[in-house]
């Protein structure tokens, strides 16, 4: 890691080269070569999209970029694995947030990162939720959708509810969501794999901050019904001496009190807490064919070359959040396509139903044989649906189709679509000839 007065790795400077100067910059559909583009661009020309605006504001979508751009909005709160670290320190990462937004699914994105509360550059507590929740709605008449980023738990929780409440256009915490519709995707094609029926998983999370709360209501809302969920303490059991309020809700009655007691027995387990936590004992101690999620970064829960060796051969389904390894649950299967459908129907929300469409879209999505063009990119790998393919990856250019019209289809049907008249077939074959990626 690279600090100030360090000596930085080749590495390291290639990483910072590679941003230097930022990673987005402003481009313009239209040119702007003459006199008459000038008025048409701005005086005064650009009245008539004005009054057009006032007399009627929802043709806004219509006449500015509002439709098709998304607010990337961060406190720096909880920045990667890192922590707290602030606004600023924020920005490379809500730039790259809005790089894979724009590669992946042609959608427009732009950091916002908020000071919370902070003193020169050193924060002054945990995030004060009104804040955000008021900056936030003084930007949002310019954008169409607002994809919250590394907001600390459990600021982040009050800060997406009651936006969503309060706006009448997309909000989604990347954070709570994008890994939870990632991890229902690979742990539906798990039990498929194996012949499990859903309902019938033990299940155990281990850590139950932002992505491990949401990753227990996907699951559940996918047919999951047993989830145990540990935090550093052990068991979230109920009446557990020092639950928080958000424990008492993921709470379960049980004797067990450790991760391992837990893990005996058990078919799935997902880490999102700390490398290195989980000792291959404990994975020998599942059940048959089990599926270990271990998503810690860089360093998972249990590495897959313990998790092979503790198995001694039997069969076992390993996923990471590493590009590494096989099945890596990566948010860019999620976010970018699940924008693209809500904007493109003028969603008013993401609703339960949306992001279990697109988990849907992406089960399915590897269990379809790879493209020509997505193996090329991939050389050497099978691609075929299996124990180290139980996810799509994330430049299968058909999953762009693939997720953006489930999503899409989801908001029409729960009915917080604005247009009219969408028409399923049509939309899949727009989707199939624009799509950015091969």
């Amino acid at each position: 890691m690279f600090f100030k007065g360090a000596e930085m790795t080749d590495k390291e400077k290639t990483i910072l080269d590679y941003h230097r100067g930022g990673k987005i910059s402003l481009g313009m559909p239209r040119r702007l070569d003459s006199v008459d583009d000038l008025c048409l661009a701005y005086t005064p020309g650009v009245a008539t999209a004005v009054k057009a605006i006032a007399a009627d504001p929802p043709t806004a979508f219509d006449y500015t970029a509002k439709g098709g751009l998304v607010a990337v909005v961060s406190d720096g709160t909880a920045i990667l694995g890192l922590g707290d670290l602030g606004p600023a320190a924020a920005i490379p990462v809500m730039e790259g947030k809005a790089v894979l937004f724009k590669s992946f699914a042609n959608v427009n994105a732009w950091p916002v990162v908020l000071d919370h509360c902070r003193e020169g550059g050193a924060s002054t507590g945990p995030t004060d939720p009104q804040r955000v929740i008021d900056a936030v709605m003084a930007i949002a008449p310019m954008y169409g959708g607002i994809n919250l980023e590394d907001i600390a738990a459990p600021a982040c929780f009050e800060i997406e509810d009651r936006l969503a409440d309060m706006l009448d256009i997309p909000v989604f915490h990347d954070d709570q969501w994008g890994t939870a519709v990632i991890v229902l995707a690979g742990v539906t094609n798990y039990a498929h794999l194996v012949g499990k029926p859903m309902e019938s998983l033990k299940v155990v999370i281990n850590g139950v901050g932002a992505a491990g709360t949401r990753i227990r209501e996907m699951l559940m809302a996918g047919g999951v019904k047993r989830v145990v969920m540990c935090d550093s303490k052990g068991v979230i059991y109920a009446g557990r001496p020092i639950n928080k309020s958000r424990h008492d809700k993921v709470a379960v009655d049980t004797p067990l009190r450790t991760l391992d007691q837990v893990m005996v027995g058990a078919d799935v387990f997902v880490g999102v807490s700390k490398g290195d936590c989980v000792t291959p004992e404990w994975v020998a101690s599942m059940a048959d064919q089990p599926a270990i999620f271990a998503l810690a970064n860089p360093d998972p829960e249990v590495s897959p070359g313990a998790v092979a060796a503790a198995m001694g051969g039997r069969p076992y389904v390993m996923a990471t959040g590493r590009s590494d390894y096989p099945n890596q649950i990566n948010n860019v299967l999620c976010f970018p396509f699940l924008f693209r459908g809500a904007l493109d129907v003028r969603a008013t929300k993401i609703t339960r139903h949306m992001k279990i469409a697109a988990s849907n879209a992406l089960a399915q999505a590897a269990r379809r044989p790879a493209s020509a063009a997505t193996r090329a990119l991939y050389p050497g790998e099978s691609l075929e649906f299996g124990p180290d393919y139980i996810i799509p990856k994330p430049f299968d250019g058909d999953i762009y189709v693939d997720v953006a019209s489930a999503v899409a289809e989801a908001a029409v049907a729960d009915g917080v679509a604005r247009i009219e008249g969408f028409d399923p077939a049509a939309y899949r074959a727009r989707l199939s000839a624009e799509k950015p990626r091969a």
